[in-house]
């Protein structure tokens, strides 16, 4: 444990630097302990301020701009990719979407102290068109008043954490082992939200062959939107009925209670198109099905959209 803390001492500005950029491009490890630490450290005089804020604001820059760069190149592909492999259920693209509509650039001032929302917030920047100069005043914007916060609470928390520091280090390899175990324990806490949340969803879909077989029947059943507004600008499935996450308090919809119902989005497994369709089989409805893939999959399938 000694050995760590000298690594910490000696190599701090890396250390924050790699933690902030791993955790800025996704991966499930929290920087604010870092930040916290060396905030102590800083305020005893072994580190500048002035420099430990600047390596940790430039490490999210260089992370949230390539995120900017792959939505610019890749579109809404990426997004979904994000929102497949974080473990954070609460990130799914629609939200981030519904927030960056609402406030545009703004908005990344406070990305980074809202869970899963900094990377999908970046690549959402690129890909709808957000230019650079802006992305990058705001985004570094944000970034020194995450960091800056972080900061201040280890200088503001000095002593209690120089308390921490000696007690972990006093118990040696067993203060290793006691923060292993807790990163452990973030981790598996936050994979059982995530499989929690993904049992919640688990339903009869339908595929988008079946759906367009219907279509060509004559079939007719009741399609309905839930992406946001921005994404539903994009086009939708002919005759789909759009209807907003925000309005799902208080929507109505016109079709019988025994008719079929298809729900679909953009959100990798149909997430928010289970939710929808959840709350319709609760107000009575009995064929509701989320169309799997969501509206990728039609599109990659070849079929029609009404951009109209």
């Amino acid at each position: 444990m000694t050995h760590l803390l000298q690594l910490i001492e000696q190599y701090g500005l890396l250390l924050v630097f790699a933690n902030v950029f791993l955790e800025q491009l996704g991966a499930p490890l929290p920087a604010y302990p870092t930040l916290i630490i060396t905030g102590a450290l800083a305020y005893r005089g072994e580190y500048s301020v002035a420099l430990l804020l600047t390596t940790a604001v430039g490490a999210a820059l260089v992370a949230d701009f390539a995120w900017f760069l792959l939505g610019r190149r890749y579109g809404r592909r990426v997004l979904s990719t994000l929102c497949r492999i974080s473990l954070s259920p609460d990130s799914c693209v629609r939200q981030t979407e519904t927030v960056y509509t609402r406030y545009g650039a703004p908005s990344l001032l406070i990305a980074k102290f809202i869970p899963g929302f900094a990377s999908v917030a970046s690549a959402l920047a690129g890909a709808i068109g957000t230019s650079a100069p802006i992305f990058l005043i705001y985004d570094g914007l944000g970034a020194a008043l995450w960091a800056g916060l972080g900061v201040y609470l280890g200088a503001l928390f000095s002593d209690g954490v120089d308390n921490l520091l000696n007690i972990l280090q006093e118990l040696g390899e067993g203060g290793l082992l006691l923060l292993c175990a807790g990163f452990l324990i973030f981790i598996a806490r936050k994979w059982w939200q995530r499989r929690r949340f993904m049992a919640t969803l688990r339903m009869a879909r339908i595929s988008v062959d079946e759906l367009h077989q219907m279509f060509e029947q004559g079939l007719a059943p009741t399609v309905v939107d839930v992406r946001s507004q921005l994404s539903q600008r994009d086009g939708r499935i002919p005759g789909a009925y759009p209807v907003f996450m925000k309005d799902l308090a208080t929507f109505a919809l016109d079709a019988a209670t025994d008719s079929e119902i298809i729900v679909y989005c953009a959100c990798p497994n149909e997430a928010s198109a289970a939710q929808v369709a959840k709350e319709l089989m609760q107000r009575g409805y009995s064929k509701v099905r989320p169309l799997q893939g969501g509206i990728d999959a039609w599109v990659a399938a070849g079929h029609t959209i009404d951009t109209n």
